[in-house]
């Protein structure tokens, strides 16, 4: 897969939850920290305040989106000034893949689609950490529109829920969140920014090398394989990949493959065996040397730890 794709299928772990809410006036709502876990807040009709941990709060109309990526507190109202209740519609905690409610009092209506789910802090990927606490992509017309449309389909799945609608929440979240990185990315890109995630996925040598070695990590690359990709000497590419990355190449590579590996033994039957073979280790003996000094644990080990991990 590309690395878009693979930042959020690698990181997800257990079901998304999401929850379609109608606040009437006047409410406050308090949203907890919740570490590992990426929530997403979308306006579908109304308006209403977005209450920060750190700042002062933010305006959102019908159509904005807000992703916290850190999984931060924070707090949504219909006035700046009110008091926030505790958490009633947390979607953590719900029971279900979908809920609904009707909270606050009785005036004005707004509407909001509330979906997030857990992350796995081990496969944590840099350029999901490189983000800020809270993005806020306004709506504004002709913009994102693959994203409204994720956005229009997944609340008329909630609000109506029918035979396969767990499934396609759960796909249509994943899309949801593709969508806000892209959008994210392509911005900030756009401002010519001269280091940084943003800055190497709109670098054509940079974003060319990390699409090949995402598409097959088991590859045997090398520093120069991957700067032909790039269109670069071996020295030039080495040099802006580490610039931007942070990482030099193969460096980000065994990295890149240990964390496939980690998942591997988490969600699937494959021996350390067949799992070294499929992140492009020439033995189990290098692989789980690799896996002990990135994890701290022998991959046998690591198996039967997250074995007995409750999955949400």
């Amino acid at each position: 897969m590309d690395l878009l794709s693979d930042v959020v299928s690698i990181m997800r772990t257990g079901r998304p939850r999401s929850a379609l809410v109608s606040w009437r006036a006047p409410w406050g709502q308090r949203f907890p920290e919740e570490p590992g876990s990426a929530t997403f807040q979308v306006v579908l009709r109304g308006s209403c305040w977005l209450l920060p941990p750190e700042g002062e709060p933010v305006a959102l109309s019908m159509g904005d989106v807000v992703f916290l990526p850190q999984g931060g507190g924070y707090g949504l109202a219909d006035d700046p000034s009110a008091l926030l209740a505790e958490p009633v519609c947390d979607p953590f905690r719900d029971g279900g893949a979908t809920s609904t409610a009707t909270l606050g009092g009785t005036g004005a209506e707004t509407v909001t689609l509330c979906c997030g789910y857990r992350l796995a802090p081990a496969r944590s990927h840099p350029s999901l950490r490189s983000l800020p606490s809270v993005i806020h992509l306004p709506a504004r017309l002709g913009r994102h529109p693959e994203l409204r449309a994720a956005v229009d389909l997944l609340a008329q799945e909630i609000e109506t829920p029918r035979l396969g609608t767990d499934t396609v929440v759960s796909s249509l979240i994943d899309v949801l969140h593709l969508y806000i990185l892209r959008a994210w990315f392509e911005a900030e890109g756009a401002q010519c920014s001269d280091s940084g995630w943003a800055a190497a996925l709109t670098d054509p040598a940079v974003s060319a090398a990390l699409d090949a070695l995402h598409r097959d990590p088991a590859h045997p690359w090398t520093v120069q394989s991957l700067g032909q990709r790039a269109g670069l000497s071996r020295a030039a590419f080495s040099r802006r990949f580490t610039d931007l990355i942070g990482k030099p190449p193969l460096a980000y590579l065994t990295w890149w493959r240990l964390s496939i590996a980690a998942r591997l033994l988490q969600e699937t039957d494959a021996s350390v065996a067949e799992v070294a073979k499929l992140v492009g280790y020439g033995s189990e003996f290098a692989f789980g040397n690799a896996f002990k000094r990135e994890h701290g644990i022998s991959p046998g080990r690591y198996r039967r730890r997250t074995d007995c991990a409750p999955v949400s």
